[in-house]
C-alpha cells in the first residue's frame, strides 16, 4: 500500500499519484460507483474533484483505497464484546463470582465451558455471553452488522503530489513541537519524498531530518544541522529509545517498574522489569558510528568551554556516551584536536555554568548581573519570567524582559499570556507532565503568599498586555493581503498547538488536544479494541469511565458494569488469536443530566503487568440516529458513527484519559492525560479539572486570527465570499501550517 495514502487520510483526503490515473472517462463507471457506496458505508463521502479523479484511476488503486480505509476504521478486526445485547444488564453480581470460584475449587456440578471453568446453575445467564463470564475469555465472534447509522459523513478531498510536498514543508517548518501523529507522518513523507529546502522550525523535528541523512549514508550533511552537543545527545537518545526529548535513564527504568507493578503481589513484575529496562538501555556502538559522532563534535562551530557548559546538565548521560562511543580513543587521532580539548575540559570541569551564575546572582539579589545574563538567552528568560517576577519584583523584571522581547519566539509569548492567569493564583494547583512521567498536580509557588490579590492581578495583566502587544506589533509589520477577513466560528473552539502534545496517533483525522466535539444525539458510545495481530494470550486492558458529580464520583468499569446513565459490555481478560477483542460503554446523556452529573472522564488502563499494549485503539461514537447493538453477538461498532479515535503507539502509559464529556453542554473535549495505576480509581479528578482549566486558558485559532485582524486593521465579515482572507475549519486541519501565524 502507498504510505502517502496513510498520511493523506489523516488530513481527510486521498492521495492519488499521477501514475494511478490511466483513463479519461467523462461519466461515472460502475467500479467507481461501487467504491463510493462502500466508502459511504464506512462513513466517508468524497468531494467532486476527488470523485472525478478516482473515476479515472486503475481498479487496483481503487481497491487499495478501500482496503486502506477499511484497515484504518478497523472493519477487519473483531468487535465482539463479552455480553450479547449488553445494553440490557445481565444481573451478574459479586456473589455469582464467589459461588463460581468455590464451585471450581470444590468441583461442584454445573456447565463446563471450553476454558475449563464450571459455571453453577442459577448464577450467570450463560445464554447471554460470548465467552466465560468468570475468567473473561471469549469463545464466540460476530461480524459488524450495522453500517451507515452515522448522521454525517466525513468528506474526503483530493491530495496530489504537490499537496504532499507542501504538507511535508509545513511539518518541517512548524514552529511548535510535533505530536505523535505529525511525527509519524513526517517520517513517512521523508522516506517517500525529496527533502524540501525549508528551514526546520524545531530541534525535535530536526532529528527526523538528521536520521534520513544517516539512513542514506550522508552523515556529513547532518553536520550543518547540529548547533550544539545537546543536539547530538538528543539524536543519539532518539535512535536508542525512540524519545525525541532527553529523558533520563533512571526515569525510564522507574516508569517500567511502576507499569509492571500489580495489585496482586504474586503478579508483580516491577523488580524484573527494571532489570530488563536497564539492560535495554545499555549503549553499544560500532566503529563507524563512533567515528561519525566524534567527527560531529570535533567539527562543531562552538567554543569548547561553551560546549562543556551545554553538556553539564546531562553530565551523567554524557559520561556513558563518551565511553560507549570510545571518544577518548578517537580524540588522540590526528585532526581531532578540538575533541581532545573538549573531553579534557569536560572531565576536569574546567568551565563555568551559566545557570550556576544565575543562581549565584539571584541569591545575592544582584538584579543588574542576573538580568544581564538572562537577556543573553531570551528563551530561557521567557521560561523563568513568572518566577523572576516573584523573586525580584514585577516592574523591574518586566522592564528587563521588554528589552529582549523581540527576540523571544512567538510560541513562548503566547504561552506566557495564556498561563499567567493560572500561575499567579494563590489557590490554583497546576497540572504538569514531567519528562517520562505522568500528569501531576503541583501546588502554587510559595512566593505568591508574599503578594496581595491586587499585586498579583497587576502581574497577570502586565504579562498578558505586554505579550499581546508584542505579537500585535509583529503582525502590524507585515503588509495585509486585503481589507477583510472571515473566521469560521468553529475555529474559536480549536486551540493553537502550543505546549500540550499528544503521544497517541490519530489515523482517521488529526486534531489538536483541547478540540471540542458536539454530541449529535442522546448517547455516546465508548469503544476499545486491542490485541489485533497478536497470538491468543492473557492480556487484560480495561475500558472505564469516571462520572463526576458535585459531591461524589461514580465509575463504570469491569467491577461496576451498570451505574446511573452508563452500561459496560463486560470485562474481557483474554485476547483471541490475531483478531483482537473489544469492550464498550454506552452513556445516556439525558439520564446523566437528570442525575446531576457534571462531566464524565473516558479512560483505559492496563490491568495486566506492563503498560497499555501498543496499537490499542480507543475512541467514541455518536449519532443523531439510534446506534444499534447486535442482538445476536453484541457487536456495537459502526465506523460511520465514529467521531474520534486514537491509537496507542508505545507502552509507557499505565492509564490513559482520552476524553471528557461536559454533560450539561453535550460536548466532548479531546485531551490526553497519562496517569499511574491499574484501575480508573487511580485517576485524580482534580488533575482532570486542572487540565481542563489549562486547556480553557489556551489561545484558540480564532482568537489568534482576531489578534491578526486587529493588528493589520482588517474588517471581520460573516460571509466567506465577501472576505479577502478566508480561514475555515478545512484550512485549520493542517495544524502545522497554522503555526505560520506564530511570527518570530
Amino acid at each position: 500500500m502507498n504510505p502517502l495514502l496513510t498520511v493523506s487520510i489523516r488530513q481527510q483526503a486521498i492521495y492519488i499519484p499521477e501514475a494511478a490515473i490511466i483513463n479519461n472517462y467523462e461519466s461515472l463507471t460502475g467500479n467507481t460507483g461501487l467504491l463510493a457506496a462502500n466508502l459511504a458505508s464506512l462513513g466517508f463521502g468524497v468531494s467532486e474533484p476527488l470523485l472525478k479523479t478516482l473515476n479515472n484511476t486503475a481498479p487496483g488503486f481503487q481497491l487499495t483505497v478501500l482496503e486502506m480505509l477499511r484497515d484504518v476504521t478497523g472493519v477487519n478486526k473483531n468487535w465482539t464484546p463479552l455480553v450479547k445485547n449488553w445494553l440490557v444488564p445481565t444481573g451478574e453480581s459479586l456473589v455469582d463470582h464467589l459461588v463460581t470460584w468455590f464451585a471450581n475449587i470444590y468441583k461442584f456440578k454445573g456447565t463446563v465451558l471450553p476454558c475449563g471453568h464450571t459455571i453453577p446453575d442459577n448464577t450467570f445467564p450463560l445464554h447471554r455471553y460470548n465467552g466465560c463470564p468468570f475468567c473473561g475469555k471469549p469463545f464466540e465472534f460476530g461480524a459488524i452488522e450495522n453500517f451507515k447509522q452515522g448522521s454525517e459523513q466525513k468528506v474526503l478531498e483530493l491530495w496530489t503530489s504537490k499537496d504532499a510536498i507542501s504538507f511535508l514543508a509545513d511539518l518541517l517548518s512548524s514552529k511548535t513541537a510535533l505530536d505523535a501523529t505529525q511525527l509519524d507522518s513526517l517520517k513517512i513523507l521523508l522516506s517517500e519524498l525529496p527533502l524540501p529546502t525549508v528551514p526546520v522550525g524545531m530541534k525535535e523535528t530536526l532529528m527526523a531530518v538528521i536520521d534520513i541523512y544517516i539512513t542514506r549514508n550522508e552523515a556529513e550533511k547532518a553536520q550543518a544541522l547540529f548547533s550544539s552537543p545537546t543536539d547530538v545527545l538528543r539524536y543519539l537518545w532518539y535512535k536508542h529509545t525512540g524519545f525525541l526529548q532527553i529523558i533520563e535513564p533512571a526515569t525510564l527504568i522507574k516508569r517500567k517498574g511502576v507499569n509492571n507493578s500489580h495489585l496482586v503481589g504474586i503478579l508483580d513484575k516491577s523488580a524484573s522489569s527494571k532489570l530488563q529496562a536497564k539492560a535495554a538501555l545499555k549503549l553499544k556502538y560500532s566503529r563507524k558510528e563512533s567515528v561519525m559522532v566524534a567527527t560531529w563534535l570535533n567539527n562543531m562551530n562552538q567554543d569548547t568551554a561553551r560546549m562543556c557548559e551545554m553538556m553539564h546538565p546531562k553530565r551523567g548521560m554524557w559520561v556513558r556516551f563518551i565511553r560507549a562511543l570510545r571518544l577518548a580513543e578517537y580524540s588522540k587521532r590526528k585532526g581531532y584536536d578540538k575533541l581532545r580539548d573538549l573531553l579534557d575540559k569536560f572531565y576536569k570541569e574546567d568551565y563555568e555554568v551559566w545557570q550556576g551564575w544565575i543562581e549565584h546572582y539571584k541569591l545575592r539579589y544582584d538584579v543588574t548581573n542576573a538580568f544581564a545574563l538572562l537577556q543573553q538567552r531570551p528563551g530561557l528568560f521567557a521560561r523563568s519570567l513568572f518566577a523572576n517576577m516573584l523573586w525580584f519584583g514585577s516592574d523591574i523584571t518586566i522592564a528587563a524582559f521588554m528589552d529582549i522581547i523581540d527576540k523571544v519566539p512567538a510560541r513562548l509569548l503566547f504561552t506566557l499570556a495564556m498561563y499567567a492567569e493560572n500561575y499567579f493564583d494563590k489557590n490554583n494547583t497546576r497540572v504538569v507532565k514531567p519528562l517520562g512521567g505522568v500528569n501531576k498536580n503541583i501546588q502554587p509557588n510559595r512566593m505568591l503568599a508574599l503578594y496581595n490579590d491586587d499585586q498579583l492581578q497587576e502581574m497577570k495583566d502586565a504579562v498578558a498586555d505586554l505579550c499581546l502587544l508584542a505579537v500585535k506589533t509583529r503582525f502590524a509589520k507585515i503588509a495585509a493581503t486585503g481589507k477583510t477577513m472571515y473566521i469560521e466560528p468553529t475555529l474559536f473552539k480549536i486551540p493553537v498547538s502550543i505546549g500540550d502534545r499528544s503521544e497517541t496517533v490519530q489515523d482517521l483525522s488529526a486534531v489538536l488536544m483541547g478540540t471540542r466535539f458536539a454530541v449529535e444525539g442522546d448517547a455516546v458510545r465508548l469503544f476499545m479494541q486491542w490485541g489485533a495481530g497478536l497470538p491468543a494470550q492473557h492480556m487484560d486492558m480495561d475500558l472505564s469511565c469516571l462520572i463526576a458529580y458535585k459531591d461524589r464520583t461514580e465509575r463504570c468499569s469491569y467491577s461496576a458494569l451498570t451505574v446511573t446513565g452508563c452500561q459496560h459490555s463486560g470485562d474481557i481478560r483474554y485476547i483471541p488469536n490475531k483478531i483482537g477483542t473489544a469492550e464498550y460503554i454506552e452513556m445516556n446523556i439525558p439520564e446523566l443530566q437528570k442525575a446531576g452529573a457534571l462531566y464524565v472522564s473516558f479512560t483505559c488502563n492496563a490491568y495486566s503487568s506492563g503498560g497499555i499494549t501498543p496499537n490499542l485503539v480507543v475512541g467514541w461514537m455518536n449519532s443523531k440516529h439510534k446506534m444499534t447493538v447486535s442482538q445476536k453477538s453484541g457487536v456495537a461498532y459502526d465506523p460511520s458513527c465514529v467521531q474520534h479515535q486514537v491509537r496507542v503507539v508505545n507502552d509507557t502509559s499505565k492509564g490513559l484519559l482520552f476524553g471528557v464529556l461536559d454533560v450539561a453542554k453535550s460536548e466532548i473535549v479531546w485531551l490526553e492525560l497519562q496517569f499511574a495505576g491499574q484501575v480508573v480509581q487511580n485517576l485524580d479528578t482534580r488533575t482532570v479539572e486542572n487540565m481542563l482549566k489549562k486547556l480553557n486558558s489556551k489561545l484558540t485559532i480564532g482568537q489568534l486570527l482576531k489578534i491578526k485582524a486587529e493588528a493589520q486593521q482588517l474588517q471581520l465579515v460573516e460571509e466567506p465570499a465577501k472576505a479577502d482572507e478566508v480561514y475555515t475549519n478545512k484550512w485549520a486541519q493542517n495544524t502545522a501550517a497554522v503555526t505560520k501565524l506564530l511570527i518570530d
